[in-house]
């Protein structure tokens, strides 16, 4: 059991990470690691999980995916607002073409991974 716990908080804290660098860099999506942070924490750590659900930047979108599995309409536009405006920037300083194309096909999965979420009325 003490095994399973480790491994679910180390999960936990690596998908914390990942989800916070998620936040300023076009490529990592925030969203799915904060969410499967929350999953590993509920199964390991019950401070970290009180922690990330009841943390100013986290709390509301995790409450309203765990009750009902969506996401508000603003926290939506949020999310594609500042996901493209990342991922425009970045293929523009970016020189080497390979790379943009790249990014492109990431900006086109997150839209559509997006819009196949549910939303909550705000």
């Amino acid at each position: 059991m003490a095994f399973k716990r480790g491994f679910y908080l180390i999960c936990g804290l690596c998908s914390l990470a990942l989800g916070l660098l998620g936040i300023p860099l076009p490529i990592l999506p925030t969203v799915p690691f904060i969410l499967l942070a929350a999953f590993c924490f509920a199964r390991s750590s019950d401070r970290l999980h009180h922690w990330l659900m009841t943390h100013p930047w986290f709390s509301e979108a995790l409450n309203d995916w765990e009750q009902s599995r969506g996401i508000r309409k603003g926290l939506k536009k949020k999310a594609y607002i500042v996901s493209g405006l990342s991922f425009a920037v970045s293929i523009a300083v970016v020189p080497l073409i390979w790379v943009k194309i790249m990014l492109l096909c990431f900006a086109l999965g997150l839209g559509l991974f997006l819009k196949q979420i549910p939303e909550l009325e705000d």
